[in-house]
């Protein structure tokens, strides 16, 4: 017999399976964040047998983008069905672009299946964080969400090695269909373990507000790469893209304003923890996820290091982020309190860049890499706030949807900062009056081509870009100085303390 469901029990009673479940959605997180790193590596091999260089950053772009417009639909549909069914889902999606993707015949059918792709990685994300708000309790679930940055590390600091020894073994294909039996191996897993909770309330869909929210955001991100699209973001055809996104906003919110059952109902704004925790997701999302696709460049071009070599470097961004993220959790677990580690975080996040923006073609390696390893403990330390804090701002029958905002915004920012932060650099790049021995188009310079060229040559673009990347610095600083303000602004709150709890039936 059912009995009634109140907000202290977890959804697992058992500890032992509970940890099961948590090992399974690590699992799937390894799987979701393990293909953003591993494509990197891979995208030159894929350019050379397609071609296409045009439009190859697309396959980053078009994965971000089907991810950020699908995450509040997500977070929706698993409060108003139920968690287990909408993860599973996800994962099927998933699993299914993965194949897509190892059976693509050209860059465009490669773009397509990434964004099949994308719409299973956005209910991953999403379903992880809202299954964790039902697994534990506030103080309980900072710690054990922070185990999340133990994946990251593990993907991050593989990843980029993994991604290009499996091209040259297997070819780029299996990068993708190395996901088929992960995905397998968790579905199998969370369809036994995972117990399904009805929901109290009848579901009933927001459809026309999850449309017009997901053609905002695609609007947004695909300004972003407008610059790339029609050469500048101030361009006639950018600037239908931002009156389309200024009318589908405006629609949207008079829709929530009605709507029974909105997608990212407007009541969530009411508490300032919310709006101001979305301005930080951003922030993060641009410095966390974003700066990550130009490290690798900056090395490379301005030390001259290999692909494989670079990619050694993210060991220190990664450790940053494993150890930050692991003791902030432990400490808002202990103190309940989430503000000082945003606030922390940022303040590190301005520094960083700064600093970066200092670096030039004959900086020491061992310097640059502690900076990396700061960044990362930076972004470590603010990993889990803004879950947490819109989790526990919310109503219970908000908790997806809110965590679905949350994470959007972070993707998002994500996909704008890697388009804008390339813009940077192109324009940085445009019109110089490249005179080096060997160099044609230094846009169209590969790491193999740099390290065949004569030494002196090699340190005049190392030069170049180290150049060109300074004012990509400043601009990430600027960025960050304005997500420390929003944490400045956050209200001190204390989470609530955990509270033992009776087991209460779960429906199987």
């Amino acid at each position: 017999m059912n009995m009634s469901v109140t907000p202290v029990v977890p959804l697992v009673p058992d500890r032992r399976r509970r940890l099961v479940v948590f090992s399974f959605l690590m699992l799937a997180m390894f799987m979701a964040t393990l293909d953003n790193q591993i494509v990197s590596t891979a995208l030159p091999t894929i350019v050379g047998e397609f071609g296409a260089l045009e439009r190859f950053g697309w396959i980053g772009s078009a994965y971000l983008l089907a991810t950020s417009a699908v995450m509040p639909v997500y977070g929706k549909l698993g409060d108003l069905f139920g968690r287990k069914y909408v993860m599973m889902a996800a994962i099927v999606i998933f699993t299914l672009g993965s194949l897509a993707c190892g059976l693509a015949w050209s860059m465009d059918s490669l773009i397509a299946a990434r964004v099949l792709q994308g719409f299973g990685g956005g209910g991953i994300m999403v379903s992880i964080f809202s299954v964790n708000a039902d697994l534990f309790e506030a103080r309980e679930r900072a710690r054990y969400q922070s185990y999340s940055s133990l994946v990251i590390m593990a993907s991050g600091s593989v990843g980029p090695l993994l991604g290009g020894t499996m091209s040259d073994v297997f070819g780029w294909r299996s990068i993708f269909l190395i996901n088929l039996p992960i995905g397998i191996v968790v579905l199998t897993g969370l369809a036994f373990m995972l117990p399904y909770r009805r929901p109290e309330r009848q579901p009933k869909i927001d459809y026309l507000g999850a449309l017009l929210l997901a053609l905002t955001i695609s609007s947004v991100v695909l300004w972003a790469d407008s610059s790339q699209l029609f050469g500048s973001i101030f361009a006639w055809k950018s600037l239908c893209i931002v009156a389309f996104a200024a009318i589908t906003a405006y629609l949207w919110v008079q829709v929530e304003r009605r709507a029974l059952e909105p997608v990212v109902p407007l009541r969530l704004f009411k508490d300032s923890t919310f709006p101001l925790f979305m301005i930080i997701s951003l922030v993060s999302g641009g410095l966390g996820i974003g700066m990550v696709n130009y490290y690798a460049l900056f090395l490379q071009t301005t030390t001259g290091l290999s692909p494989s070599s670079a990619g050694l470097f993210f060991i220190a961004i990664t450790g940053g982020i494993v150890m930050g993220s692991l003791s902030a959790g432990r400490m808002i677990s202990k103190t309940g309190n989430y503000k000082p580690f945003s606030v922390a975080s940022l303040s590190i996040g301005v520094v960083a860049m700064l600093l970066f923006s200092q670096m030039h073609a004959g900086t020491p390696l061992y310097i640059i890499g502690a900076i990396m390893f700061v960044q990362g403990l930076g972004v470590g330390l603010g990993q889990q706030a803004p879950i947490i804090g819109v989790q526990n701002s919310a109503p219970k029958s908000d908790i997806g949807a809110a965590s679905g905002a949350v994470t959007l915004t972070r993707m998002g920012g994500a996909a704008i900062a890697i388009s804008v932060y390339g813009a940077i650099v192109a324009s940085s790049l445009k019109g110089l009056a490249v005179d080096i021995p060997g160099v044609g188009r230094i846009q169209e310079l590969t790491p193999k081509m740099l390290a065949e060229l004569p030494a002196a040559s090699q340190t005049a673009v190392a030069n170049l870009y180290a150049g060109a990347f300074t004012p990509l610095f400043y601009a990430a600083a600027a960025t960050a100085a304005i997500g420390l303000v929003a944490a400045l602004a956050l209200k001190n709150v204390r989470l609530p303390a955990t509270v033992t709890e009776k087991p209460v039936a779960a429906v199987e």
